[in-house]
């Protein structure tokens, strides 16, 4: 199951960093969203997945799940939720104003 899972987190940041090379400002904003969900899986496979009881160590505990990749996914999924809600306020504002969301143009060079 980890090689599966593996594979899956590995498809995950190909298509971010085929996103986030791309030149519109929102498909930027998805890369970066894709890149974080792959680095959830990424931990959440290396961390083990393993079938067993609740995290709570006693003396009748035979087997039990590591709560640690979790506890890290979990903070990690509200930091990239407050980035990505940054980076779509920042494009909104930006082609509020500029009135376009190529990066080419936001850098200032026009090719025509």
């Amino acid at each position: 199951m980890e090689i599966l899972m593996s594979i899956v987190a590995g498809m995950l940041f190909m298509a971010a960093t085929y996103l986030m090379l791309s030149k519109s400002l929102l498909r930027i904003i998805i890369g970066t969203g894709l890149l974080s969900h792959g680095a959830h899986l990424l931990i959440l496979t290396m961390g083990g997945l393993k079938q067993g009881t609740v995290p709570l160590l006693s003396e009748y505990a035979k087997s039990y799940v590591d709560p640690l990749p979790q506890a890290l996914i979990l903070t990690a999924i509200v930091i990239s939720f407050g980035v990505t809600s940054f980076f779509l306020v920042l494009a909104y504002r930006s082609y509020q104003e500029l009135g376009t969301d190529d990066m080419e143009q936001l850098r200032g060079n026009d090719q025509k």
